[in-house]
């Protein structure tokens, strides 16, 4: 029987895909996600925001987790939840590595079929942060998925998820945006607990522009194909990686400083900061990234003028250049006055086709200029499995001993081949740490 309604054509998919659907891409794919979550989420737990904000926050508390197009981190809302539940659960039935890729899988294509249905979210957020939102209804999908809710529980746990969606952008850049993904893991289960608990929403809610339609402008959902002939997203679209702990714009500004900067130092070892007349950065309009004088790690993070400088200055960018003494610097305050942005008509603001042009001019009249249109780390040039791992490395290596940081690499890299995938849980809550699985949600 054909569908005609679309949160009907969620429910089927979410209820209907198997381990058999799953394409060696995805699988691939999918645990280089899950592998760059664990470790930004373990490094999280190092945060000021961790310790007054404790589990809603640590993945996303550094901003460096993964981005996906159209613009939203997929994996923080999502991954957290499966860990988490795999704990609680009985342990039998057990669940294997597959089962969670698939449902780890069917929480990411929920939250980027949706971004699909908008052509304002292709583009860098304005309003809200799309965790908040599509994240909700992924994590709902994925909890939907490993618990083995039927049909119509899970297009109940989707109805109730829009009810508890949204975040504005006005907190971004402050120690409240990380809430957002953890709000969006914890919300997203409390949808199936009340579905499973009878409690009932709008059937229709993402056919109908008063449902989900709420949230994107031009929303033209829908009907998903049937899942016996499904096409996966991630199959198409890869993710970004992060390099460094900020905003997914700021690494194409990152790159093009670096660039920039051999040409300033050709005779010397440091940058000739009292040489420079005019820094000019030409990039996208994107205003919450837009922060001549940042006053925090977390507006650093968030600041095209911050990472520029300190690019210049230091020649790279690593967690600490986030710090506080690092960004009042006597020298970066002295290149920040300097600063100043040019938006290009053609420089649109989204991932997929961003560019960054700097240009520095000396006070003999010398001007240098660089542009970047792809950095290392983003889906048309992504990170290396070797660099991957040395990223998880770094940002765990300080609360884990180097041999579960190796069987950690080894059970991720063959996930698929786990039997039984509280092995990793097992791992992930050692003593040593504050547990990942325990603070989850």
């Amino acid at each position: 029987m054909k569908i005609k309604s679309v949160t009907e054509s969620f429910a089927r998919v979410i209820h209907g895909l198997k381990v058999g659907h799953l394409t060696n891409n995805v699988i691939q794919r999918s645990k280089r996600m899950i592998l760059d979550t664990l470790g930004v989420g373990f490094l999280g737990t190092s945060t000021e925001v961790f310790h007054k904000a404790s589990e809603y926050s640590k993945i996303h508390s550094m901003d460096f987790d993964d981005t996906w197009h159209p613009a939203t981190h997929p994996s923080g809302a999502v991954l957290p939840v499966l860990m988490a539940l795999s704990e609680a659960l009985p342990p039998s039935p057990k669940f294997s590595g597959l089962d969670l890729l698939l449902a780890f899988n069917v929480g990411i294509e929920v939250q980027g079929r949706l971004m699909n249905f908008s052509k304002e979210a292709n583009d860098i957020p304005k309003r809200f942060h799309p965790p908040s939102v599509v994240g909700t209804l992924g994590s709902a999908a994925a909890a939907s998925k490993i618990l083995g809710l039927s049909t119509t529980k899970c297009q109940e746990a989707l109805a109730i998820a829009v009810s508890h969606g949204g975040a504005p952008m006005a907190n971004a850049a402050t120690q409240t945006k990380p809430l957002h993904m953890g709000n969006a893991a914890r919300h997203g289960i409390e949808a199936v607990l009340l579905a499973m608990l009878d409690l009932q929403g709008n059937k229709q809610v993402l056919d109908m522009q008063t449902g989900f339609g709420a949230f994107y402008a031009n929303y033209s959902p829908e009907v998903l194909p049937n899942p016996d002939s499904y096409t996966w997203l991630l199959d198409q679209q890869d993710v970004a990686f992060k390099r460094f702990p900020a905003h997914l714009a700021t690494h194409w500004v990152a790159d093009t400083a670096a660039s920039v900067r051999k040409h300033l130092l050709t005779d010397r070892a440091t940058l000739p900061i009292d040489h420079i007349e005019r820094i000019v950065l030409r990039i996208p309009d994107v205003q919450y990234v837009n922060r001549p004088f940042p006053d925090s790690e977390h507006e650093a993070r968030h600041s095209f003028q911050y990472v520029a400088c300190t690019m210049l200055l230091d020649g790279s960018i690593t967690v600490p250049s986030f710090y506080k003494c690092q960004i009042n610097r006597p020298q970066v305050r002295e290149l920040l006055c300097k600063v100043e942005l040019e938006h290009p008509q053609d420089n649109l603001p989204s991932f997929n086709t961003l560019y960054c042009e700097i240009s520095v001019t000396l006070k003999d009249g010398a001007t240098f200029m660089e542009r970047s249109d792809t950095f290392y780390g983003h889906w048309r040039e992504p990170l290396s499995q070797e660099d991957l791992q040395a990223k998880f490395r770094a940002n765990v290596s300080s609360m884990l001993s180097s041999d579960t940081v190796e069987r950690l690499l080894e059970i991720v890299d063959n996930l698929e081949d786990l039997e039984d995938f509280s092995m990793l849980t097992t791992l992930l809550k050692g003593p040593s740490i504050p547990g990942m699985v325990r603070k989850s949600i």
